[in-house]
């Protein structure tokens, strides 16, 4: 039985700007069809086996012809596949989804098309242009700009589109960028008629470039400005100067690759988009149930005792998490805990406790092991017991520290950390290419463990290809141990907290901005 194939656009670089339509789709798919313009994260949004196949065109070189990638998606969907068809900004502008949708109807093939946000609009309102405005222009044409000069002339009525409508979006015409200005003055539009070339618009390599007809082709070759880019023409232009937001923001121009385990990324993720960064997720770790027969005897024994206890010591969400799963799974509850004294590492293992009514005694001031026995000393005595939930890789200073004071403690691993499955070739050329600019490390593991996937995916130098990447790391036990492998450590979170993290990253910027200036 045949499959289906969705047309989709994934939006104009960013992520976030796909649509809802356009992510349900490739959580779906069976096979991504992909080019160049699409962003690479929405890669990591399939499901495990997709297969991933690259059909993007360069300046220079097709990797594959439109031809071929019209049979390929009729091909893959014969053959059973849900397949998606991933295409910069919508599908319908400059997409040639005619073509593809055409071989798969003659093929009777169901297909859909799901539009995206086109870059024609988009791009620029990131660069500040509106593309309308009540008191400069009320329409605007979207033409192509990437054909020869003698092909555009075939293709576009220069007496006809150069005074059409007020602002004038080319795509794809940075090398043309003479031949269209010179075509637009000869037509009527005056020299001084603002232009703006908007490079990657919304993402981090976004750049602009402004000026005018009679001067801007100067202006993109003294740059050295590269394609792909939108060009506006218009009065609109004259808005970026008041209305550009996105260099504004913090984090803006940098790609910053984060390394945590999926299921926790997402706050560092949203707050790094938010404050106008690029993250790239790629999770080195995840957190699996133990499975050691012998440590998940010891971890029952453990809490089948737990009316016994003193204190029990959480050091991560984490361990509070697979601490209850366990307690589930053996059909108890935490009232056993009524004679002990429960306290928490940091303010997000806090905040977990609490979440499941359980209020820890005090907080430490540093967000480590060595805070806590700071915070609590006074509390501890010889004699008593300490429960310690935690996970296999943890430190072994918090159990060594405890005994030393007389404290008898019981640690269990109730989850273990690894190395995830995932590989991302993708990154491997964004960081040959130095197109990340920072990675972010959460705990020791996701240094080793990064290094380790780098390796798995054929580098044969991690830490050379890194060398070119900052690292913000969250405390200083794991900037040690990016320092001791031989990583460039830039910013190191005061307290261990994705909140002191992000804004280790914005203050490191701010420090760079002005250093520039």
């Amino acid at each position: 039985m045949a499959g289906k194939v969705y047309l989709v656009g994934a939006g104009p670089g960013h992520a976030k700007l796909i649509t809802v339509k356009g992510l349900e789709c490739l959580q779906k798919a069976d096979v991504v069809v992909y080019d160049r313009l699409a962003a690479p994260q929405l890669l990591g949004a399939v499901k495990p086996g997709t297969r991933k196949i690259y059909v993007g065109k360069l300046p220079d070189r097709h990797t594959m012809k439109q031809e071929e990638i019209n049979q390929l998606l009729v091909d893959l969907a014969l053959e059973g596949n849900v397949v998606v068809r991933l295409k910069g900004g919508d599908p319908t502008i400059f997409g040639r989804v005619g073509e593809e949708a055409g071989l798969l109807k003659k093929n009777g093939i169901t297909y859909e098309i799901v539009p995206g946000v086109t870059a024609a609009i988009s791009v620029p309102a990131y660069a500040g242009i509106p593309v309308t405005h009540r008191e400069m222009a009320s329409s605007l044409s979207i033409i192509t700009g990437h054909e020869s000069p003698d092909k555009l002339d075939r293709m576009i009525d220069w007496e006809k589109v150069t005074n059409a409508t007020g602002t004038l979006i080319f795509m794809m015409g940075v090398s043309k960028i003479g031949y269209i200005a010179d075509q637009l003055m000869e037509h009527g539009r005056p020299g001084h008629t603002p232009v703006a070339l908007v490079r990657w618009g919304t993402r981090a390599e976004q750049d602009t470039l402004t000026g005018t007809l009679a001067d801007i082709e100067q202006r993109v070759l003294a740059a050295n400005f590269q394609p792909p880019a939108v060009i506006v023409v218009g009065d609109v232009v004259l808005q970026r100067e008041q209305l550009k937001w996105a260099e504004f923001l913090p984090l803006f121009g940098k790609r910053i690759l984060v390394t945590r385990a999926k299921s926790q990324a997402s706050e560092l993720v949203n707050r790094i988009d938010e404050l106008g960064g690029e993250s790239y997720e790629f999770p080195v770790i995840e957190t699996v149930y133990p499975q050691d027969r012998d440590k998940l005897v010891r971890i029952q024994d453990s809490l089948s005792r737990l009316n016994t206890y003193d204190w029990v010591f959480f050091t991560s969400v984490n361990g509070v998490e697979y601490f209850y799963r366990h307690l589930a799974e053996q059909g108890q509850d935490v009232r056993s805990l009524y004679g002990a004294k429960i306290a928490a590492v940091g303010p997000a293992t806090a905040q977990a406790l609490t979440e499941r009514g359980i209020v820890p005694v005090e907080l430490p001031e540093r967000f480590q092991a060595e805070g806590l026995i700071e915070t609590l000393g006074s509390q501890l005595e010889p004699g008593q017991r300490v429960l310690l939930p935690r996970g296999n890789l943890a430190r072994t200073w918090l159990p060594e520290k405890l005994e030393e004071l007389g404290l008898d403690v019981t640690a269990i691993d109730t989850y273990q950390t690894v190395m995830s499955q995932e590989e991302d070739h993708e990154l491997i050329r964004l960081l040959e290419e130095h197109a990340i600019h920072i990675v972010t490390f959460t705990s020791s593991s996701t240094v080793t463990h990064l290094i380790g996937k780098l390796k798995q995916m054929g580098v044969q130098d991690p830490v050379q290809l890194l060398s070119t990447v900052e690292a913000a790391c969250i405390g200083e036990v794991t900037a040690q141990t990016a320092r001791d492998a031989g990583l460039r450590v830039s910013m190191v979170a005061e307290q261990a907290t994705i909140e002191r993290l992000v804004e280790s990253l914005c203050s490191y910027m701010k420090n760079d901005h002005q250093q520039v200036k």
